[in-house]
Order: C-alpha cells, then sequence, then structure tokens
C-alpha cells in the first residue's frame, strides 16, 4: 500500500523524511509534490507526455502517453519492443506543466532492470527561457543498470565553432560492486604459463592503459598500478609484460578520425598513462586482449589499468565486468573475474535522487548523502521537472537486447521544496 503522508498545512511539513539531508530539514519546507495517489486519468491534470518520435542521435526509442501509467501509487514509465514512431522501441516521458525555480528537488525510484535503459530524473525549461537567461539542462540522476548514477549539467546556449555545447558530466557507482580505475590480484598459489587473458562483455568500448604480469616475489607488489609508487621497493619486481618479446593480440581496435594510437601493443609499452598509450577495443562482440610470453613465465600478481579521465580526479568509461584468465595446456583457466551485475541492483530496490538549487550552487544528492557540489555559474531561469525512460544507443546505458521489452522505471514520488523565509 501506498505510504502514508500528513501535511501540517497546505504547504506545511511532511511528519516523517526517512533520507532528507539535513540541510534541506533545518532550512527548508515542503512547496509541491506528486505522490501518484491518484489514479492514471489524474496524470494529465499535472503532467505533460511526449507522444512523439524521439530526437537526438542516440535515443532508439519513440515515447508515448501510454507508456507512462499510474496505479497503487506508483508511476511506471514502460519500455516496450514495438515498431512507432518510425523507432523499434517505445518508453514514458512526462514533465510538469508548472515550472520551478530554486529550491530541493527529490525523486524516488526503481530502474527499469536491464542494460540499455537510461532511467532519469531531470530538469529543463521547456516553457521558455527569458531573454537573457541561458538555456539550460540539470540531469540530477540519468542512471544506467545495475547501479550506474550519472549526474550532468549542460550549458545549452554556449557552443563552440562546431555547434558542441559544454557539459559536465560525472558518474558514480553504489553498491558492493565499484568498477575501479585500476585493478591487481595477487594469486594464493603462482602459476605457470606461456598466455594470459583479460577479457570483458563490457557494453561499449574498453580502455586498457597498462598491464603487468609480475612473478612471484615475497617482497610483495605495489598496491596500485598507477603512480606514484615507492620505487625503492619494488625496484627487483620483474614485470613478464614489460620483456620485448611479449607477443599482444587483441579482438579489436577502435578506430578515431585522425592519427590516434589504440593500437592492443600499448598495454606493455611502460606508460600507465596517456591518451596515446592505451588500448582501445572495437565496440561490439567480446573485449579480449591476450599477452603470449616467448616461453613459460612464473606469475604471482597481474595487475592492470582502465578507463579515461580529463583530470586526475575523474575515470569516465571505468570497465563494468571483466575476467582474467590464463592457459593450461589447451583450456583457460579462470584467475579473477569482476562484475557490477552481481553487485547492488538499483531495479529491486528504491533510492532517493536529490538536487539542490540555489542562484550560486548545485548539490547532488543519493540517499540524502552528498554526492557532489558546483558553481552555479549558468541557471537561473525557471525550469519544468522531467521523468523519463530512454533506450540509448552506442552502448551507453550497456547493450541493448529483448531483455528490456516489459522492464520500467517505477517512481513512488517527486518532491519539491523551498528555503523557509526568516
Amino acid at each position: 500500500m501506498k505510504k502514508a503522508i500528513i501535511l501540517i498545512s497546505m504547504f506545511g511539513i511532511i511528519s516523517s523524511w526517512a533520507q532528507l539531508p539535513k540541510e534541506i530539514k533545518e532550512n527548508y519546507e515542503l512547496s509541491w509534490s506528486e505522490e501518484f495517489n491518484g489514479t492514471d486519468a489524474d496524470l494529465d491534470q499535472r503532467w505533460n507526455s511526449q507522444n512523439s518520435k524521439s530526437g537526438g542521435a542516440y535515443v532508439l526509442c519513440s515515447r508515448w502517453r501510454e507508456n507512462a501509467e499510474v496505479h497503487d501509487g506508483i508511476l511506471e514509465l514502460k519500455a516496450k519492443k514495438e515498431s512507432r514512431g518510425g523507432q523499434d522501441w517505445t518508453c514514458g516521458n512526462i514533465w510538469t506543466k508548472e515550472d520551478f525555480g530554486y529550491g530541493y528537488f527529490e525523486a524516488k525510484y526503481k530502474y527499469a532492470g536491464a542494460t540499455g535503459t537510461n532511467n532519469s530524473f531531470w530538469m529543463w525549461p521547456k516553457n521558455r527561457v527569458p531573454e537573457g537567461e541561458k538555456a539550460f539542462e540539470l540531469d540530477v540522476n540519468e542512471g544506467h543498470y545495475p547501479n550506474k548514477v550519472n549526474t550532468n549539467i549542460h550549458n545549452w546556449t554556449d557552443k563552440d565553432e562546431h555547434g558542441h555545447h559544454e557539459d559536465n558530466p560525472i558518474p558514480f557507482f553504489f553498491g558492493s560492486k565499484i568498477p575501479k580505475d585500476s585493478y591487481s590480484h595477487v594469486l594464493e598459489n603462482p602459476i605457470q604459463t606461456k598466455k594470459v587473458r583479460i577479457s570483458s562483455r563490457h557494453g561499449k568500448k574498453i580502455n586498457i592503459g597498462e598491464i603487468f604480469v609480475y612473478a612471484p616475489t615475497e617482497k610483495g607488489y605495489p598496491k596500485n598500478p598507477r603512480p606514484p609508487q615507492d620505487a625503492d621497493n619494488y625496484s627487483e619486481l620483474v614485470n613478464h609484460a614489460a620483456k620485448k618479446n611479449v607477443k599482444v593480440d587483441a579482438s579489436g581496435k577502435y578506430v578515431f578520425k585522425g592519427e590516434r594510437n589504440t593500437d592492443a601493443r600499448n598495454v606493455v609499452d611502460g606508460v600507465v598513462r596517456g591518451a596515446d598509450n592505451e588500448w582501445i577495443s572495437q565496440i561490439k562482440g567480446e573485449k579480449w586482449i591476450t599477452l603470449k610470453f616467448k616461453k613459460a613465465v612464473d606469475i604471482g600478481c597481474i595487475q592492470f589499468t582502465n578507463a579515461w579521465t580529463k583530470d586526475t580526479e575523474t575515470w569516465y568509461n571505468l570497465i563494468t565486468n571483466y575476467k582474467i584468465e590464463y592457459l593450461k595446456y589447451k583450456e583457460w583457466i579462470e584467475l579473477a573475474h569482476f562484475d557490477t551485475e552481481e553487485g547492488d541492483d538499483f531495479s529491486k530496490d528504491y533510492h532517493t535522487y536529490g538536487f539542490l538549487w540555489t542562484p550560486t550552487e548545485f548539490k547532488f544528492y543519493f540517499d540524502g548523502k552528498l554526492i557532489r557540489e558546483e558553481d552555479n555559474e549558468l541557471c537561473h531561469a525557471k525550469t519544468n521537472i522531467l521523468l523519463s525512460l530512454a533506450i540509448l544507443k552506442a552502448r551507453i546505458g550497456g547493450e541493448v537486447t529483448d531483455a528490456i521489452d516489459g522492464t520500467s522505471m517505477k517512481v513512488d514520488y517527486v518532491r519539491y521544496f523551498q528555503k523557509k523565509e526568516d
């Protein structure tokens, strides 16, 4: 049954906010809410629906009112495999008829339970942008199954000479299986082999910067393959992957326009970081890279780096699954594996996504905890609130498969708080 909501007054304070940030509890009060407690027909009183083919270079679905259904206190934005509007999938996309200014925005929802989906809670000034103000998009979360949160700030007014607009995406992973920019696997028992392989079902292309295959040692291995490291402690460490006679094979490579080097041999060139010093795989199919040694070597630890960065803090396209194997006789034997889908599943549990917008700052929250802060130098016009399910190509949200059909983004509520008057 839908949870009970008790208001002290028409625009008063809700009696209990389990995950509301402390700053909001103390300084803000509820101004507007959508609890989806009415009938499906009631949705049209406060929300508009897209009812058309979807534009944009990456959206594979048209979106229709029939794909937005209210029942039992929940809004379902449904994904269906059906040809309509010139696209092969349909989904739901709604936005408020009312627009909103500075305040705290929060939605509670579950993801559609399949890769390839984009489960979004965002703001966009659909009514109009006053003259002198900038057009913007505030993505509180464009979530990807199973547990990825994507935040972004778009400036749609200021574009470069190529027509590209400014944006500032920062992704987050939550739960027990969180991808990292590097991995280290110390083997419980050393092995001997002529081949090792790293493979992945990652939905997009993968970036591997460097692979290290260390001989057994009692002195230990670097905890992180990325520098800085204490060179003196590991000066005698033998890295088989650094030998000149090692052969590298791969499933393919991504070819950029221009002369960027994405060859597989970049993973053994000794350069841990650099745009031209990494292997970038093909987009489709299983990705794999194999190191073959001239003769069998003893191995005690395998490490590798992955992803790419604009700076030194935020890593993009973190690999979401991989398997490390070695060849024993003619059989590949698994040494280690990692898969985010074995961790928390945001299609099974509700989570809250919050966004504080003031004249000077933005704050992004996940389950009441602050995850990101930015200065507000862009957004000052009023905006509408949007709830959208989309299916994305280019494997942005992972591989698109028939598993999407029949899944849905389930929204429990949307709430808007304004700052209390002094």
